[in-house]
Formats: C-alpha cells, sequence, structure tokens
C-alpha cells in the first residue's frame, strides 16, 4: 500500500531501547563470574516480564514489548560477547581485572577504594569501576607500593598503590 493512504494518526513512532553501558569497539566484554551472575538474571527477569505483560491495549502492548525485545537482544549480545574471569586466578601482586584496591592522590592525601569490574557491573555509587575506565587503565599492571601517573584533562595526578586484593 502507498504510504498516501496511511493514516498519520496510524504512524507508530519506534520505540526507544536504552543502550547499555559503552563497550568500546574492539574490546573483550570482561565479566566477573558476579557480573555474569546479574546478566543471567536480568534476561530471566526481562524474560518474565514478557511472560506476564498485562497490558491490554494493544498499541501499548506492541510498544512495551518492543522495548523489552530490544533490551532482550541487547543483553543477548552482551551475554555472548562475555568472556569470565575470575579474580580469584588473578595474580595477587598485580593490580588485574576483579581487584579491589586503594590508592592514595600523593598531591591531596586523599585515599579511595575500589574494585575493577566489567561495564556492565560498574556502580560508582559502590566503588565499582569499570576497566575501561581512564582511572582502571592507568592503574593496571601496577604494583603495591609504585606509583602511576593518571592523567585527568591537562592535570596529571600521582596515585600510590596502597593494597591490592582480590574476593
Amino acid at each position: 500500500m502507498s504510504r498516501g493512504f496511511v493514516r498519520e494518526g496510524d504512524q507508530e513512532e519506534p520505540p526507544m531501547i536504552p543502550p547499555r553501558a559503552a563497550l568500546p569497539e574492539g574490546v573483550v566484554n570482561y565479566v566477573t563470574p558476579t557480573g555474569m551472575e546479574q546478566l543471567v538474571h536480568e534476561r530471566e527477569r526481562l524474560q518474565t516480564e514478557i511472560k506476564e505483560l498485562t497490558i491490554t491495549d494493544e498499541r501499548e502492548r506492541r510498544r512495551t514489548l518492543a522495548v523489552i525485545e530490544g533490551k532482550l537482544k541487547l543483553l543477548y549480545e552482551r551475554i555472548h560477547a562475555a568472556r569470565v574471569l575470575n579474580p580469584k586466578e588473578q595474580p595477587k601482586d598485580e593490580v588485574r581485572f576483579g581487584a579491589i584496591i586503594e590508592i592514595q592522590n600523593l598531591d591531596t592525601k586523599t585515599k579511595q577504594q575500589f574494585t575493577i569490574v566489567g561495564v556492565d557491573e560498574a556502580d560508582v555509587t559502590k566503588s565499582k569501576i569499570a576497566f575501561v575506565a581512564p582511572i582502571a587503565k592507568a592503574v593496571t599492571g601496577a604494583k603495591i607500593g609504585e606509583t602511576v601517573d593518571f592523567k585527568l584533562g591537562n592535570e596529571v595526578r600521582k596515585l600510590k598503590i596502597l593494597s591490592i586484593s582480590y574476593t
């Protein structure tokens, strides 16, 4: 049918599917075992949401299903690309994926602790930083007592590695 015979009110805009956390092109999607569990749980939750959908308005139901199915598609891609790294198998004396580290800014003397995790697990409010974040990249490979340069814009901060642990 020609578009000339379609009423404007019948046009549905494609739903906006919120993007997942950014993972740079070509970067392996590393996840901790906990991160993989979270992804699988999210998949199960979305599948349950589809099964239990109670919307009766057909247009709204189609739209809601499209959003959930879009989220599931992105999630399946993320799970399929995931490579689980167990933090317990990392070198204990070096900052690597899954490390819980404490650092000190040598200029301000402030201390900070965070865990290096996958992009889907990252949550600044829980002190979980994605392995692709600039600060995680700056400290990766460092050992206890070492000082690393962390470039933040035009500023370079000296960070000392105080402790490294894995759980």
